[in-house]
């Protein structure tokens, strides 16, 4: 259950970032509100997943797979250009990701 709670902590982590970018420096109500919520359901579904998960594996690939998702959303939704640096750095998160959860037997 731990993973599926860290699932749902990255898609709030994806969205919060994703949204404050929306929010236009918290000028606009809707966004605010939306990057609000994600931002405490990112918090609270990663405080239920790291009560199974050891904090530096859950929170790593918390941020690693959320600065991917946001990089590549990023690129669809704003626009944004994916260079072969971030393809590489995409790399090595996933690697890290993938290496973290075989060293704590998961």
């Amino acid at each position: 259950m731990a993973w599926f709670f860290l699932a749902l902590a990255v898609v709030f982590e994806i969205a919060f970032a994703l949204g404050t970018n929306a929010t236009k420096g918290f000028t606009k109500l809707w966004p605010s509100l939306f990057t609000l919520v994600a931002a405490a359901g990112g918090i609270y579904f990663l405080s239920l997943a790291l009560k199974t998960l050891d904090v530096g594996v859950g929170y790593t690939i918390w941020t690693g797979l959320g600065s991917i998702g946001t990089v590549v959303l990023g690129a669809l939704i704003y626009k944004e250009k994916i260079t072969l640096p971030k393809v590489l750095s995409f790399a090595s998160i996933i690697l890290g990701v993938i290496t973290l959860k075989i060293a704590s037997g998961l």
